[in-house]
């Protein structure tokens, strides 16, 4: 399994070469917020990368709770379960776009 880092690194080099976009984010004042938006057109998601093992802190939690009303809201702590997400969200997005 990977750390956190290592994870982030993989994470923006997959999504380059599956052809999305991602963007680390910041949250004024909610600092329990996912870290990372990844996106391809018609397929977005909120993605919070832990350790291998970790999950989200109790306050995390809740915001991301209050996210996933209107978005769709991760914790993943390995690359399988990343590449599963980017290879869904990468499908997703051709379904929408019809491509």
């Amino acid at each position: 399994m990977a750390a956190e880092a290592e994870l982030e690194r993989y994470l923006v080099s997959e999504v380059k070469r599956l052809g999305g976009e991602q963007r680390k984010v910041q949250w004024i004042a909610r600092r329990a917020a996912p870290d990372r938006l990844v996106w391809w057109p018609g397929a977005p998601a909120l993605v919070e990368l832990k350790r291998p093992g970790k999950a989200a802190e109790p306050h995390q939690a809740r915001e991301h709770a209050k996210l996933a009303t209107a978005f769709d809201v991760r914790v993943i702590d390995n690359k399988e379960d990343l590449d599963a997400l980017l290879n869904a969200l990468c499908h997703r997005s051709r379904i929408a776009t019809g491509g």
